[in-house]
């Protein structure tokens, strides 16, 4: 009864706050849509499936998309009630009706959806690019075009080739192309198809181009379309700018506590990198190679995935079970003499005892990551120090901790792992000098070694 009361206390004073806000422009403050929203205590969300958007995984609802809402409905104390659609326009008609308050698709702002629609703040900018296969012939310009580009029905894609069209048109240039839209397919599924050369273009943001190209190395940019079109969610434009303040207050918290970089990071961070050849590399090992190690990795992951295990096993070796480096470790996990001994491994370049070594050696590591070091960060702590070492590791922590950062989140450690080979930062340490931006790198690999195996896992290719 007491926390009952204490959050309407809560929600009223929240109302006071914005409801001033919204006077202060000039707009009647009772009722509005925020007091609405709160008196209802759910929010009515509007998305789409997507890797980046929302999609039940296997531990629950997840995605980007999906965590920020679900952080702005604790913030108001609301229960997040979500509505995945499979068409845009249905979705954005059902906002324009008032039986949404907010839509929310990991979509980009156009100049004509702003005609038809009030905004939150911005919370990310994306490139909006022309995708095409690689291998086949690039386009320089629209003109170059002989097909049509695809889109999705109501999609910013779809806006922003209408809107570019018909400046097209105006000018007099010719052009052979068109656009054609479609409800059966969504941008994820036409990225596929241009990888697969159903189709030969379509037009898709950075970061879905980004999360893609793990899965299909092939696809390439031909043109930017556009360089900086801001991220932010629909609300009805009709509706007075209640629920907008809130918006604003709300990003401006998870911004300033960090919060939304975690999540960046998380979902993005390492992805916005892409390497061709090793994306086509891995991809091919994984259906040809893994099979034979599948085994072995399932049987000592213990409690690790062992998806993520055979990640590094990669990273490591490629999965070559003779691998040797420069420094003279060995085996699918690359062990050093020290460790394989630590570890009761006699034959460094036995398949089994490799992956028993190193399996165990990596779980001994996440057990001296300190416990309040929550997943996913304690995980790529330790994977950080099989690279270099716990020391290390440590110099680092201690590195983040004196600049102000957060030594117990990765996001802000890994900024600081490059220092260790600078000597301005590596004779303040303990351990002194290392290779802290090879480490990064390692880290970053495995994660985009580990999502692609996830995906091809659940796609039956592995």
């Amino acid at each position: 009864m007491q926390s009952s009361d204490y959050k309407k206390r809560l929600k009223l004073q929240l109302i006071i706050i914005l409801s001033i806000a919204v006077m202060s422009c000039g707009v009647p403050s009772v009722p509005t849509s925020l007091s609405s929203l709160l008196e209802r205590e759910s929010i009515r969300v509007g998305t789409v499936y997507g890797a980046g958007t929302f999609y039940n995984g296997a531990e629950g609802p997840q995605g980007f998309e999906y965590e920020l809402l679900a952080g702005f409905a604790d913030y108001l104390g609301v229960t997040l009630d979500l509505y995945p659609f499979y068409s845009y326009e249905v979705m954005l008609e059902q906002l324009e009706e008032g039986n949404l308050d907010i839509v929310a698709t990991g979509d980009a702002v156009t100049d004509s959806l702003k005609k038809r629609f009030a905004y939150g703040p911005a919370y990310q900018h994306v490139e909006q690019e022309l995708i095409f296969q690689a291998g086949t012939n690039r386009p320089r310009d629209l003109a170059d075009l002989d097909a049509p580009i695809v889109a999705v029905s109501g999609s910013s894609q779809a806006y922003l080739l209408t809107d570019i069209f018909d400046e097209l048109n105006e000018s007099g240039k010719v052009i052979k192309t068109n656009l054609m839209t479609t409800e059966d397919s969504d941008s994820e599924e036409l990225l596929q198809q241009v990888a697969n050369g159903d189709i030969a273009y379509t037009v898709a943001d950075s970061n879905r181009l980004a999360l893609q190209r793990r899965r299909y190395p092939n696809l390439a940019v031909a043109k930017t379309l556009d360089e900086k079109m801001p991220m932010a969610w629909a609300l009805p434009m009709n509706q007075d700018d209640s629920v907008k303040a809130a918006l604003i207050e709300y990003f401006g918290t998870v911004h300033q506590s960090g919060w939304f970089t975690v999540l960046e990071d998380k979902y993005f961070g390492h992805i916005r990198q892409f390497d061709y050849v090793d994306s086509r590399a891995f991809n091919y090992a994984a259906e040809t190679s893994l099979a034979e190690y599948k085994p072995l990795f399932q049987k000592y992951a213990g409690e690790l995935d062992w998806r993520l295990l055979a990640a590094m096993s990669y990273q490591e070796s490629h999965w070559d079970s003779e691998a040797i480096s420069r420094t003279g470790v060995r085996g699918l996990m690359m062990l050093t003499l020290d460790t394989a001994s630590d570890w009761n491994v006699d034959d460094r370049t036995d398949p089994e005892q490799s992956i028993r070594g190193g399996s165990r050696y990596f779980a001994s590591l996440l057990n001296r990551i300190p416990a309040r070091i929550s997943d996913p960060d304690r995980t790529w702590m330790a994977m950080a120090s099989y690279n270099i070492g716990m020391g290390h590791l440590e110099d680092a922590r201690v590195l983040t901790e004196r600049q102000g950062g957060n030594p117990d989140l990765w996001v802000d450690v890994k900024r600081r792992l490059p220092q260790l080979r600078q000597k301005k930062y590596y004779r303040t340490t303990r351990y002194g000098y290392a290779r802290g931006d090879e480490a990064l790198q390692y880290v970053e690999n495995i994660r985009r070694y580990y999502d692609s195996l996830v995906w091809l896992d659940e796609q039956g290719k592995i």
